[in-house]
């Protein structure tokens, strides 16, 4: 009986040590790059292993950071935005393969070969609704529109890749046209119910959010001298309802984390669509380009990588042939999760637990041995 039970317990010890090493990893780079706020969740082999908060969901207030505070995910909201295409596309809505002026009649006759697989991969050429001032021309959404609609192709489509916000929008508009309700409700009933995303809603800064965090950066202010020292500040961002297919989620580590269970298990999509949705997608001249459905493609193989990046504060890596993911949401502009996020990966790979057809089976031989003849 003592010998059957000790590939738990060693399983048990690592994954300890693997939280141990997460939890002083992240404590050093709160300090090292001042980031006020922070959640961290790990998910191992369909599991939630770790989650927890640390540090100020708002500095001037001293309110924690608690697993219930809501972080916006800004451009990681776009990995939603594939699966609900994706979805579309198993229930027979949706050809991605098809120009989108099939769902969309508006278009501008330049506009109407680009294909959807290319909005969700950045390769469609069209122009960016936004500039470095957010929305083109500075007015209203509508005037937006119409300004970036007058603006020639940047390149043919599926020629290269350059990302931009107007791709997301006119998929809120195919998603919104072919499941016949408005884009965020498609995801709430057809992702987050689903996951059990109890925390998980729309909107920005300016919105009024129940415990929403507070955003900062310690960038320069334009107002400061050069060799002003740096200092945190608050970091407003403008999401407006056509941009949330983009960026618009604000959720917790927590309901991401069981999102990423809900996808990797098959409840939100087959085994072939993921796997379809995690591919690169491929430029007219053959080359895989950095962008999947939705998902930019870290590594492609060997140790296939994807993930979810926002707002320069926010992401999740999925290491599906690792059976690890990891999801990092922080209140500073300029913490890069990303960058650090394959270090907390690492730990969780040495000793991986076996999977779960093996866990399974060696429960079976364990009561038996413990039954006895």
């Amino acid at each position: 009986m003592l010998i059957s039970a000790m590939p738990f317990a060693a399983i048990s010890a690592s994954q300890d040590q693997a939280n141990d090493q997460t939890r002083r990893l992240i404590r050093h780079i709160m300090l090292e790059q001042r980031i006020p706020g922070l959640q961290v969740a790990v998910v191992k082999q369909g599991q939630i292993v770790l989650s927890e908060a640390y540090g100020l969901a708002n500095v001037e207030n001293g309110v924690l950071a608690s697993r219930d505070t809501r972080f916006p995910l800004n451009s990681a909201t776009k990995a939603f935005t594939g699966v609900a295409a994706a979805q579309l596309a198993q229930q027979g809505q949706l050809d991605l393969d098809a120009p989108a002026s099939r769902y969309l009649d508006d278009l501008p006759a330049t506009w109407r070969e680009v294909r959807v697989r290319q909005l969700l991969a950045h390769t469609s050429g069209l122009p960016d609704i936004l500039d470095a001032n957010g929305l083109l021309g500075g007015g209203s959404e509508a005037q937006a529109w119409t300004a970036v609609t007058a603006r020639p192709l940047e390149a043919a489509p599926g020629q290269r890749f350059a990302y931009n916000q107007t791709n997301y929008v006119l998929l809120a508009r195919i998603i919104a046209q072919q499941s016949g309700m408005p884009y965020e409700r498609f995801l709430a009933t057809g992702q987050f119910s689903s996951a059990h995303m109890a925390r998980t809603t729309f909107g920005d800064s300016y919105d009024l959010i129940p415990d929403a965090a507070t955003m900062y950066s310690l960038a320069p202010r334009a107002t400061d001298a050069a060799d002003a020292p740096s200092r945190l500040s608050h970091w407003f961002y403008d999401m407006p309802p056509s941009l949330w297919a983009g960026g618009g989620i604000l959720t917790t580590a927590d309901d991401t984390a069981r999102w990423l269970v809900a996808l990797t298990e098959g409840r939100l999509l087959p085994e072939t669509a993921l796997r379809r949705m995690w591919s690169a997608e491929r430029l007219a001249d053959g080359r895989a380009g950095p962008w999947a459905g939705g998902w930019p493609v870290l590594r492609a193989s060997p140790d296939l990588q994807v993930a979810g990046i926002g707002g320069a504060r926010s992401a999740f890596v999925v290491y599906p042939e690792r059976g690890v993911a990891v999801v990092v949401l922080t209140n500073l502009v300029g913490a890069n999760p990303q960058q650090f996020i394959p270090r907390i990966a690492d730990f969780y790979a040495r000793d991986a637990s076996p999977p779960a057809h093996e866990r399974v089976a060696l429960a079976r031989q364990q009561r038996a041995v413990i039954a006895g003849p």
